[in-house]
């Protein structure tokens, strides 16, 4: 695991307004705390650098993990995972109450591969909105 400099996490999460930037959980209502991803894996040559680092809370790390895509459950084609630096959120993807629907190739396969609307997800996405923490949400 490569440490990443105190300044590049702060910009990361600040980038990120302090809320994942795949399922949108802000960090104030996360179990755990929220982590700064590669999303480029460094084993697939990805570099510690604000360009290929997320803000993610524990949930979609794990899920991720070192990927960079699946299969779109609805084509059975293979597509890359949404990617925050270069993609936009609200064109992979739609807020449905607590249900997040993915728009597009990359969309559906991050909801299916992140596990975007598991029991626990969309019960934190109900806990948020409870909580009011984020208009967004």
């Amino acid at each position: 695991m490569t440490a990443i400099p105190a300044s590049i996490r702060w910009l990361v999460e600040s980038r990120a307004n302090g809320r994942c930037e795949y399922c949108l959980l802000p960090a104030a209502v996360s179990f755990f705390p929220h982590e700064v991803d590669h999303i480029v894996a460094l084993k697939h040559g990805g570099k510690t650098d604000p360009q290929n680092l997320a803000y993610a809370c524990w949930r979609c790390n794990r899920f991720k993990g070192t990927d960079l895509g699946s299969f779109d459950p609805e084509t059975g084609g293979f597509s890359f995972l949404f990617n925050p630096r270069e993609q936009t959120w609200a064109e992979h993807f739609q807020l449905q109450g607590d249900r997040v629907n993915g728009l597009t190739p990359e969309g559906r396969t991050t909801v299916h591969l992140l596990q975007l609307n598991s029991g626990e997800r969309m019960a934190e996405r109900q806990r948020a909105a409870a909580n009011r923490v984020d208009d967004d949400l």
